[in-house]
């Protein structure tokens, strides 16, 4: 059980690149980070106005000589420091992580960085080579992996409680999106502009999440081919698509599917993963995170609770309140961020983490590659296409 004591001997002199003012996502960063002491936030490059940054930094407690007007004046100038950063989060538009994150790499920072780490399969493969070269941590923010529920799924399938596993279904569906909302909303704005954001929207932004809850639940499967079409039914967004649909065939034989959007009308985050075996189901959604749909053929439905003396160890490792309080995104953050903290600390004293899963580089190289693949399938005509 998570309490607060102490994970590392010193916490992590940690920046942050964006993340500012209006941010929907700095606060779940800081919050996260400081959370269990881990992390001391001590400088930063937080808003793309640097007088708007640095009066938010201010108001974080950040010294004023320490918030930076951009990235590489923060990566340069905590270099001459004695007590400089020594890892930095990236929460910038997706067009800015390849070289925000290359740049921390280089400046022998530790980085966690916002989904995708960059468009195509070969940069994330240089930033893989690059991060081991200079032996420190990339970690990827699918935080939803954080849930006690995902780490129980994890074990219940690793013990067989499944039987066979035969089929994946996964859905990243909402319905914020299903009138263009960009026009008004400059956060939305940016998600649907090819230049910032890649050959994709709701495949990156939304279906990437799901993919790696099954990637951490189902560590030894592998994709061996996939097929995918896409639609913009907002015209504006096109060639983008705000919705998708992928049919996945996985090494074992079992089968796969995600359907990401961005226009399920009336539905408020709409994330599910169900995982079918031979002798039993389990599900989670987002919208209930304290609980796992546990389905065993012929038997009534089971709705295992976060927190409960039934859960395997290594679920109940990751509680922090003990069984009955709800738990949610903010404790699932702060898990990640705990893990990422102890890897840091590992890396710079010599160590391993071999011993702990959590969403790195190679989750993120991953994430790239599906999306990557998916599109390939699907400006080809929804083609079958042998994973890449």
């Amino acid at each position: 059980m998570i309490n607060g004591e102490k994970n590392i001997q010193k916490p992590i002199r940690w920046a942050m690149v964006g993340g500012g003012r209006g941010s929907q996502i700095g606060y779940i960063h800081r919050s996260a980070a400081l959370r269990d002491h881990n992390f001391q936030l001590a400088a930063g490059a937080f808003d793309i106005n640097p007088e708007r940054g640095k009066g938010f930094g201010i108001h974080l407690h950040v010294e004023p000589d320490r918030c930076y007007p951009d990235y590489k004046k923060l990566f340069e100038e905590e270099a001459k420091r004695e007590d400089g950063i020594q890892a930095v989060s990236i929460a910038t538009p997706n067009g800015t992580h390849y070289e925000i994150c290359k740049a921390a790499l280089h400046a022998d920072l530790h980085v966690v960085c916002e989904k995708p780490l960059c468009f195509t399969t070969e940069e994330a493969k240089e930033l893989e080579t690059l991060g081991k070269k200079k032996n420190r941590v990339v970690g990827v923010t699918y935080g939803y992996a954080g849930h006690q529920a995902i780490e129980q799924a994890r074990q219940m399938i690793a013990n067989g409680d499944l039987g066979d596993i035969r089929i994946v279904n996964m859905q990243f569906a909402h319905g914020f999106h299903s009138e263009a909302v960009e026009a008004e909303n400059a956060s939305t704005k940016w998600r649907v502009d090819p230049k910032i954001v890649g050959p994709s929207y709701v495949l990156g932004d939304l279906g990437t999440h799901p993919l790696y809850l099954s990637e951490v639940m189902l560590p030894d499967m592998k994709i061996e081919k996939l097929m995918c079409t896409r639609q913009s039914f907002v015209k504006s967004r096109a060639p983008l698509e705000d919705n998708a649909y992928t049919i996945m065939e996985y090494d074992n034989g079992a089968v796969g599917t995600v359907w990401s959007s961005a226009v399920n009308a009336g539905s408020m985050h709409g994330q599910k993963i169900r995982v079918i075996g031979s002798k039993a189901s389990i599900e989670w959604w987002d919208e209930q995170p304290n609980q796992l749909r546990y389905e065993i053929q012929g038997k009534p439905v089971q709705i295992l609770e976060r927190g409960m003396d039934y859960l395997y160890p290594e679920a109940l490792a990751d509680d922090r309140i003990s069984g009955g309080h709800p738990e949610g995104l903010f404790e699932a953050w702060s898990n990640l961020y705990t893990r990422f903290a102890i890897a840091m600390d590992a890396a710079d004293h010599g160590g391993e983490s071999n011993h702990f899963w959590y969403p790195g580089i190679e989750a993120g190289v991953k994430g790239v590659r599906w999306v990557e693949n998916c599109v390939r399938s699907a400006d080809n005509g929804a083609v079958w296409v042998d994973y890449q």
